[in-house]
């Protein structure tokens, strides 16, 4: 039985190169995926999955209109798998519709994304993949402290947190370092060195 699946964790964990590992072991058995990725990260492009270390694939992009039961049924041949990066900007309906495509239509759908914005506070997308995904795994990662991260916080060109701002700002134009809890709540000091 097909599921839908959630792989998420703090920026910075692999999540991209897991995708890219999971398309490829489907391949190399003759088997079709479709990847997507959110039209409006385009750290390396539009319409790419990009590890931090180096592999890159061209995919399909998703924006708040994208119907992917309507990609489904216009796409040649028969998928074994869609895979979606970046899966936090999906909409609630649309993570509603992934899966209903695993338990309707037999599909499985394997998403990787993170849970909460540079505030702590959830991406609709995340959420709703929290509620409804029949497998969820985190893909753990670590503070510059050395304990597990679990949040990520936007910074500014000295290394200090930022506590406001809009939801969504793609790393690359803005940057951003994943903390542990204890971190996260700890404000009084640069959470990067400047001055190397």
């Amino acid at each position: 039985m097909a599921k839908l699946y959630y792989r998420f964790s703090a920026m910075n964990a692999g999540k991209s190169t897991a995708l890219l590992q999971v398309a490829h072991n489907y391949e190399e058995h003759g088997r079709k995926v479709a990847l997507f990725t959110a039209e409006l990260d385009h750290r390396y492009g539009v319409g790419f999955v990009t590890s931090r270390l180096g592999p890159q694939r061209r995919s399909l992009t998703f924006d708040p209109s994208s119907d992917f039961a309507q990609h489904l049924r216009d796409a040649p041949g028969e998928l074994s798998c869609i895979l979606i990066d970046e899966a936090q900007f999906l909409t609630p309906d649309q993570v509603r519709q992934l899966h209903r495509i695993a338990h309707v239509d037999g599909v499985p759908v394997i998403c990787y994304g993170i849970r909460s914005d540079f505030l702590g506070e959830p991406f609709a997308g995340a959420a709703y993949l929290l509620t409804l995904a029949d497998s969820i795994e985190e893909i753990k990662t670590i503070c510059p402290c050395g304990r597990k991260a679990t949040f990520n916080v936007r910074i500014d060109d000295d290394g200090n947190r930022v506590t406001s701002g809009e939801q969504i700002a793609i790393e690359g134009e803005t940057r951003y370092v994943q903390l542990c809890g204890g971190c996260f709540y700890s404000t009084d000091r640069p959470l990067i060195d400047t001055n190397p």
